[in-house]
Formats: structure tokens, C-alpha cells, sequence
């Protein structure tokens, strides 16, 4: 098998992309991420995911690679990284009572024949009517300050919901899991991977 390389450094992905049990690599795509004028939600994290993968190709000439970029949208609004208390603080009050949008672009990039498969997977968060003493107590404690929409949804964030529909709850941490194997199949990387049978 190729080498995998998982063009980010988020932790959440890395630790995602642990639980298929197959060895990988990671590197950071440096890129900007700027959105394009008129550009959709979900044509940029799509653009975006391939941007990554290509430019750790340029490092990695026979490996595959994999490219994410997620966003958070609530009425028609990007939501980005909070980065602070005060930020996640506003994104949160915003969701309360909202269903708010996560699409995650994924990719997966043969770098040796320039050839990919790209998506971008929609996922649908529900937040119950949050009093400002529930958002300022979650913060405190998940500090979800890297996080799109300012929660972990593997965390705390889950007490905030009232609904969550899609197809890949992994999809809501960064990494679609499920659409990544369908990647990896067509690619021959056998999954589940193969083991020893016990002793």
C-alpha cells in the first residue's frame, strides 16, 4: 500500500483517522484559505480539501493524501474558529434554538498519478434555547476555542443538542469516516485491514 498522509494537523482528525487501524502519516498543508467571492459553503471547503492534498503532494510523490476543510453555517452565515471566549460566547448565542449546517470537504489524492476523489458531506445540528449561563458554563469547561461553531460534539457540545441528522457523525469532527473508506476501497486499501487471526 501507498503511504497515507493526512494533509492536517487537527487533532481531532488525527485521532479519527486512528480508529481504522492503518498507518499513516501526518503533514500541514499551508495554505490560504480565503474564501473566493460568491463562492458557496460547500464549493469552498470542497475547493479547499483539494487545495490541501495537492500541497502536501508536492512534498509526498507516491503516497495518498487526504484533504478535509470543514465550515459551520447559521442563516446563510460562515461560522469560523472562535478563537476566544468572547467570539465562542456570540457563535453560541447565534445557534441557540438554530439548526445549524457543518459541510466537510473531503478528499483523497493519488499523488503519483494526480488522480482524486473529492466530496463534501452534510451534517445538521440542532441546538436546544441556550440561557447565557448554559453557554458560558460549557465554554469553561470543553473550551472549544478551535472548533468551528465553538463546540465538541465529542465533549460537552452534545448537551447543547436537541437533533443531529446526517449520514457520518464523524463527519461533524472534521473527518467523514465512512466516505473516506468508500475512498480508500477504490484505492485497494483493504478495510477492515488485514490481521493475524489470534493465537
Amino acid at each position: 500500500m501507498k503511504t497515507l498522509i493526512l494533509g492536517s494537523t487537527s487533532p481531532f482528525r488525527k485521532a479519527l483517522l486512528k480508529k481504522l487501524h492503518i498507518p499513516f502519516q501526518v503533514d500541514s498543508p499551508d495554505i490560504d484559505e480565503t474564501p473566493l467571492q460568491a463562492e458557496t459553503p460547500q464549493a469552498m471547503v470542497s475547493r479547499l480539501a483539494l487545495e490541501k492534498a495537492k500541497k502536501v503532494a508536492e512534498k509526498h510523490p507516491n503516497a495518498l493524501i487526504i484533504g478535509s476543510d470543514q465550515c459551520a453555517v447559521v442563516d446563510g452565515e460562515v461560522m469560523g474558529k472562535p478563537g476566544h471566549h468572547a467570539k465562542a460566547v456570540q457563535q453560541l448565542q447565534r445557534s441557540s434554538g438554530n439548526t445549524v449546517s457543518f459541510y466537510t470537504g473531503l478528499c483523497l489524492l493519488d499523488s503519483a498519478s494526480g488522480e482524486y476523489q473529492r466530496d463534501c458531506i452534510p451534517f445538521y445540528v440542532t441546538f436546544r434555547e441556550l440561557t447565557d449561563s448554559e453557554i458560558n458554563h460549557y465554554l469553561y469547561r470543553d473550551q472549544p476555542y478551535n472548533c468551528a461553531g465553538s463546540f465538541k460534539s465529542e465533549g460537552l457540545g452534545i448537551t447543547l443538542f436537541s437533533r443531529m441528522q446526517g449520514d457520518d457523525p464523524s463527519s461533524l469532527i472534521g473527518l467523514p469516516l465512512i466516505r473516506l473508506c468508500d475512498m480508500l476501497r477504490e484505492q485497494g486499501v483493504s478495510l477492515p485491514p488485514d490481521a493475524a487471526p489470534p493465537e
